[in-house]
């Protein structure tokens, strides 16, 4: 019990040290400030892009992952795995030196008109190579721990693979996936190093509210406090939802 507390108050004070140093009334105005609020409406963007991505892709891939024994498996997890222990300024070099104009694919792009570096797609992109490994993981275990034996009858009844997949094994999955996708969209939305490094910080285009919070530390202590305020009450909300989404499957499921 000691262990908790002592670790709940870790966690708990900065984060109230946030809050009560936004009081003030400048605090509050720098939170509606047209940068602040252009910074969280694309960070919104990015992050729910990232997310559709991560969602369409990553299932299907955990499921594989999961379910299937193919060559190189090993291999194809260990690259999955890598984003999460890369540092974000070498996964911002990799991404630039990848698709940026002089990287490997950046030429090859160029002769499409495609320019993906200090564009808003960047910031996608970024995301999408740090938080995918999150869900995906998360999602491949409980795919493997779904009861088969549940499938398999399915199946006898006469349901096809599909329907088996949609009816059956996605729902007794869900508390997983949702708790994954949290947990991604949270590594997504605090990206930094890879974004500044491969998409830049530009006002409107690129300017995430990370970004938006070192920029305003630069200039205005106080203002990098209020955003910083502002990005903690949105995740809050995400998190809570999710969890009661995540509780309402468990229910489902129980």
């Amino acid at each position: 019990m000691a262990a908790l507390a002592l670790l709940a108050g870790f966690i708990s004070l900065p984060l109230i040290s946030l809050v009560v140093w936004t009081v003030d009334e400048g605090s509050w105005r720098a939170m509606a400030s047209p940068v602040a609020l252009e910074a969280l409406y694309l960070s919104i963007k990015t992050t729910a892009v990232t997310m559709g991505i991560v969602l369409v892709v990553g299932t299907p891939a955990a499921y594989l992952l999961a379910r299937a024994e193919f060559p190189g498996k090993r291999l194809v997890n260990t690259l999955i795995d890598i984003p999460a222990v890369l540092p974000p300024s070498a996964a911002g070099i990799a991404l630039l030196l990848a698709f940026g104009k002089m990287g490997l694919l950046g030429e090859q792009l160029s002769l499409f008109g495609i320019q993906l570096t200090y564009t808003t797609a960047a910031v996608v992109i970024a995301e999408l190579f740090v938080a995918s490994h999150f869900y995906v993981r998360q999602a491949a275990v409980r795919f493997g721990r779904v009861d088969r034996d549940v499938e398999d009858a399915a199946m006898v009844d006469g349901a096809d693979r599909v329907t088996v997949f949609r009816r059956i094994t996605l729902p007794l999955a869900a508390p997983a996936l949702v708790a994954g996708a949290v947990t991604a969209w949270a590594r997504a939305l605090g990206e930094f190093g890879g974004t500044i490094i491969f998409a830049g910080n530009f006002v409107g285009t690129t300017q995430t509210m990370p970004l938006a919070i070192f920029a305003a530390l630069e200039r205005d202590f106080d203002a990098a406090v209020a955003l910083a305020v502002l990005v903690l009450g949105f995740s809050f909300v995400v998190i809570l939802t999710a969890r009661v989404l995540t509780r309402r499957a468990e229910e489902l499921e129980g």
